[in-house]
């Protein structure tokens, strides 16, 4: 069956991942827009936020839901509307559709259904924040949100501790606080905290601080946990070195002193990191 949409150019029987504006609509690419006039129908996270999107540009387009309580019978739908040579176009309700946000299911499910999927790229919450943040890393791990209660969130960031690369997750409003207070109990406090609030919107703000002083700052002003936010985290600090000079003052003076005492000793006459040597006169004492 043939293409029926309004706009030239598009493929019959496929489905359109479509990035759209985080919050300044100038950020809409151009494909996008020619996308969304002349695709069949636009599957939405919210019709009514997808449709004033559409009503600025100009576009008329039917809509219809696809979100994460509706996906399998929406995605469906989408199907139907394949099978039958329409061009659909996915969104979401601001960004890029599937990541962190509804829509992997229904792609998965056009792709097994053989339909071609073509990602139509733009705005990311999560890559424009890790673009303005002056991390230096060049690796990055996206995890998207952390668990809402606090074990399973801090169970989450004790295994994430140990990578060597940035970390970037998205927060709630409700939740920042908390999730930041965790940061700072579990993550070592030299690391960089980058606060990315409310992208590319009137209130945009992005602070990079100490980890140790990120609670601290957010509650200080109430107006630094409204919106939606990116967190950056910068990764571990390079572990410390000793010297074997430093050892060897410790060994003497671990054979004559208290643990802690030999290791604020040893660090103050070899300068090496007293954390460093402390952990080493640990482990020196349990393997003896």
């Amino acid at each position: 069956m043939g293409h029926e949409g309004t706009g030239a150019g598009l493929e019959t029987a496929a489905l359109y991942v479509v990035a759209t504006p985080l919050g300044n609509l100038g950020d809409i690419t151009a494909r996008a827009l020619e996308v969304l006039r002349g695709a069949d129908a636009i599957a939405c996270e919210d019709t009514r936020h997808t449709r004033r999107l559409l009503d600025h540009f100009g576009i008329g387009g039917r809509t219809f839901a696809l979100h994460a309580h509706n996906e399998a019978a929406a995605a469906a739908k989408l199907l139907d509307l394949l099978g039958r040579g329409r061009a659909v176009a996915l969104v979401c309700d601001a960004g890029t559709p599937a990541v962190s946000d509804p829509g992997a299911r229904a792609v998965a499910a056009a792709r097994a259904a053989g339909f071609r999927v073509i990602p139509v790229p733009g705005p990311n919450a999560a890559i424009a924040a890790l673009s303005a943040s002056g991390l230096a890393e060049p690796h990055f791990l996206f995890y998207g949100f952390l668990p809402a209660r606090q074990p399973a969130r801090r169970k989450a960031l004790a295994a994430l501790k140990p990578l060597a690369c940035a970390l970037v997750f998205h927060e709630a409003p409700h939740r920042v606080a908390e999730t930041v207070d965790d940061l700072a109990a579990l993550l070592e406090p030299q690391r960089t905290l980058v606060i990315a609030r409310e992208l590319t919107k009137l209130h945009e703000s992005i602070a990079s601080l100490p980890l140790a002083e990120a609670p601290a700052w957010l509650a200080a002003d109430a107006d630094r946990r409204r919106g939606e936010f990116v967190l950056c985290v910068s990764a571990p600090p390079p572990a410390a070195e000793t010297s074997a000079e430093s050892e060897r003052v410790l060994d003497l003076l671990l054979a004559e002193l208290p643990l802690k005492q030999a290791a604020r000793l040893a660090a103050q006459i070899s300068g090496a990191p007293k954390n460093a040597l402390y952990a080493l006169a640990l482990a020196r004492r349990g393997g003896g």
